[in-house]
C-alpha cells in the first residue's frame, strides 16, 4: 500500500431504499482494504440529471482516506456498486440505478484516461455533487476549476434539499 490519498466519492440512487443503501455503501467503503472513511455528507434529495424522467435520487458525498493508488480505488468502488446490484453494462447511461459511485477527487491528481477522469469530468456542472461535497469539504480544491464552494456557487442548486433526520 502507498502513501495516504484524500480521495472524494459521491454516492447516490434512485431505486430502493436509497437512504439505507448509501449508508451501507458509507460501511463498505469504511471497509475497504487500507481505506477509512473521514467524513460523509448528509443525505440530499435531487432531481435527475441527463434523463429526467426518472424518480428523485438520494445523493451523499465521502471523503476517504486511502492508501489504494486510484485504479485500484476505482475498482473497488465499481466492486462496491455490484455488490448493490449496480450492473453499468445493462444499465442505461444517467438511467435509475441502486447505487453509483463516482470517484471526484483523488488528491491533487489529474487524471484522464480510458474509463478514468480525475477530478470526475461533471463536477463543477452537478448541483447534486457539488452540494454535499461542500458540506464535508468546501474549501477543496478543484484541480483546474477553483474552490468547490465557489463551483457551487456558479451552479443552481435550489432543488437539492437535505433529507429531514438523514445523514
Amino acid at each position: 500500500m502507498g502513501a495516504w490519498t484524500v480521495a472524494a466519492v459521491g454516492l447516490g440512487g434512485n431505486l430502493g431504499d436509497v437512504a439505507a443503501t448509501l449508508h451501507e455503501a458509507m460501511h463498505a467503503l469504511d471497509a475497504l482494504p487500507g481505506t477509512r472513511l473521514a467524513r460523509a455528507s448528509r443525505l440530499y434529495r435531487t432531481p435527475a440529471w441527463g434523463n429526467t424522467a426518472q424518480p428523485d435520487f438520494v445523493n451523499a458525498a465521502a471523503l476517504l482516506e486511502t492508501q489504494l493508488d486510484v485504479r485500484d480505488l476505482l475498482d473497488a468502488l465499481l466492486d462496491v456498486e455490484r455488490r448493490f446490484g449496480r450492473d453499468r453494462e445493462l444499465g442505461e447511461r444517467w438511467g435509475p440505478r441502486t447505487l453509483d459511485l463516482d470517484l471526484l477527487l483523488y488528491g491533487d491528481a489529474v487524471i484522464d484516461e480510458p474509463g478514468l477522469r480525475v477530478p470526475h469530468p461533471h463536477l463543477h456542472e452537478r448541483a447534486f455533487a457539488l452540494l454535499p461535497l461542500a458540506e464535508i469539504a468546501a474549501e477543496r480544491r478543484v484541480p483546474g476549476l477553483g474552490r468547490v464552494r465557489d463551483l457551487l456557487d456558479s451552479v443552481d442548486a435550489s432543488g437539492c434539499v437535505p433529507l429531514a433526520g438523514a445523514g
